[in-house]
């Protein structure tokens, strides 16, 4: 399995964690692809080497024509939804979205579709929260862990005004977070780099046993008296012999019997539960009381992501209940791959079976892009890439 350990020596922000994961292989060209097909003001990403008290670091800036604009989540759905991120890359980017909305919402009281993302709506966070889930996915990284996270202390000044440090959003999204003792005056994690930990990480301690692959370091914008920088260690584990073993999770279900609703309903409530970082979605036809056709609607979810989706399926359905129960799925570990055809690179999911040999699925939505480019039909999009996997296979 590869595995990412964060060490959170001086804190984590968004633009530290897509300096590290560039610094450590993640293909620049390639994420500032995803980040222009998100259709966003002349959004130019620039890295440059740099030094924290002696370190060297990849310093990444993010440049962009000004603007004022204040989006809603609803905003930044759309224009992840229309890019042409890979599925794993949107999924991703949602999830860290999601997670903040969640934590904007609780903090200023209101819903999750009512907030006015601030600082983290302008370009630049956009940049470094959407360019981490494209490196991210570029990495094959498939579980993390994090070191305990400093905060700093002191004041920072936000649009709601003077806060202390942690702000508000932080403090929400690292909760249930090992925090550190630090001695810095300022703000060393930011909500942005608060919502990557809540969003991706799985565990949390020292590093991990681990066949060290990729080091990278990503530099804060700020110069402190301690190295300044996030460090990100990629590498392998859990794996013997060429064989590699299903990993167990927890996951939460949520369930809901509906018989009162329209097909147009539902078919919204799916859309949302997937934008808004749904591990799966599933519905089932059944009869309930006096024999009326309804729907068994099932949703599963990490740990943390059920109050958000539990109130979405309020909002968008005519449920008056929802059950919930904590579970453990069995994965197979898996990575991104994209492979040649004669209509384009097509991306897929390669799934790791217990006996180390691979499987590979085309995503659809790639074939599909590629069909409609070319005039072709999906299915010989998708049989193309599953032939380029196997030959590459044998190579």
């Amino acid at each position: 399995m590869r595995i990412a350990y964060l060490d959170c020596a001086s804190g984590i922000s968004g633009d530290m964690t897509l300096g590290a994961l560039i610094d450590a292989g993640a293909d620049l060209s390639a994420i500032q692809a995803g980040i222009d097909s998100l259709g966003l003001p002349s959004c130019t990403l620039l890295v440059s080497e740099t030094k924290k008290c002696g370190f060297r670091a990849a310093q990444l800036t993010v440049q962009h024509e000004p603007e004022h604009a204040h989006r809603h989540l609803s905003d930044i759905e759309r224009l992840i939804v229309g890019s042409s991120l890979s599925d794993r890359q949107r999924e991703l980017a949602l999830r860290i979205f999601g997670k903040l909305a969640a934590a904007e919402a609780k903090v200023h009281g209101t819903s999750i579709d009512k907030v006015h993302f601030h600082e983290v709506g302008a370009v630049d966070s956009i940049a470094d929260i959407v360019g981490a889930a494209i490196a991210w996915d570029l990495l094959g990284i498939e579980k993390a862990v994090c070191s305990a996270v400093p905060t700093g202390h002191g004041f920072v000044q936000i649009a709601h005004g003077r806060c202390s440090i942690p702000a508000p959003a932080t403090a929400e999204l690292l909760t249930g977070v090992p925090l550190a003792a630090h001695d810095a005056e300022g703000e060393l994690t930011t909500p942005t780099g608060a919502a990557i930990v809540a969003a991706l990480v799985d565990s949390f301690g020292p590093l991990p046993a681990m066949t060290t692959q990729a080091i990278g370091c990503g530099a804060g914008q700020r110069d402190f008296d301690h190295p300044n920088l996030l460090r990100v260690m990629i590498g392998l584990t859990g794996e013997e012999d060429g064989r590699t073993s299903p990993q167990f999770e927890t996951v939460v279900v949520l369930s809901t019997n509906i018989d009162d609703g329209t097909g147009e309903m539902l078919g919204r409530c799916v859309e949302r539960l997937w934008a808004a970082g749904a591990l799966d979605v599933a519905t089932v036809p059944m009869y309930m009381k006096n024999n009326r056709p309804g729907v068994l609607l099932t949703v599963q979810c990490r740990p943390g992501d059920d109050e958000c989706l539990s109130e979405l399926i309020f909002k968008e359905t005519t449920t008056l209940g929802i059950r919930r129960t904590m579970t453990q799925r069995l994965t197979l570990p898996r990575r991104s791959v994209a492979v040649p055809t004669p209509w384009g690179e097509v991306s897929g999911i390669v799934a790791v079976l217990p006996d180390g040999s691979e499987r590979f699925s085309p995503e659809y939505r790639s074939c599909v892009a590629a069909s409609d480019l070319h005039d072709v039909t999906w299915r010989q999009v998708d049989a193309a890439a599953r032939q380029a996997f196997l030959n590459a296979q044998g190579d």
